[in-house]
């Protein structure tokens, strides 16, 4: 196989590979939301988690007033962590990948409690106090 055609059927595969990705995560049940802030809360309906007859692991917050959006994980029906989506290494948006949150600047990774597990950050992510009341998340933005 020539060199150049060896490159262009690895760059096309490469291609694919990462569109395929894009494509299964997105059929995964994430979905982006806006919250309502309420005082120093950022408030969304449980049942934004609801996905056909089942849960979504995680949603994503976003609100006019702030700059990044905050990523929600369900554990259960009471237990719920709610992360900056913003990597502390150099302030890029992070993304989402299942259990995890990558920086696409400069490969930190962070699990779905906001802690390290591959740097160059060295900081976990900033944290909010969830709480639930009347089918509905309250986090904390204090």
């Amino acid at each position: 196989m020539e060199r150049k055609l060896f490159l262009k059927s690895c760059g096309y595969a490469c291609l694919g590979a990462s569109m395929l990705s894009v494509f299964l995560e997105s059929c995964s049940g994430s979905k982006q939301i806006e919250g309502t802030i309420m005082n120093a809360d950022l408030v969304v309906s449980v049942t934004s988690f609801h996905h056909n007859n089942s849960f979504r692991k995680y949603i994503i917050v976003t609100h006019e007033k702030m700059k990044f959006p905050i990523c929600v994980y369900r554990f259960n029906e009471n237990t719920y962590s709610a992360l900056l989506m913003r990597c502390p290494h150099q302030g890029a948006e992070l993304q989402v990948f299942g259990e995890k949150l990558e920086c696409p600047a400069h490969g930190s990774a962070f699990n779905n409690m906001g802690i390290v597990q591959n740097g160059p950050a060295d900081t976990n992510l900033r944290t909010f106090p969830v709480s639930l009341q009347n089918d509905q998340l309250y986090i904390s933005l204090k």
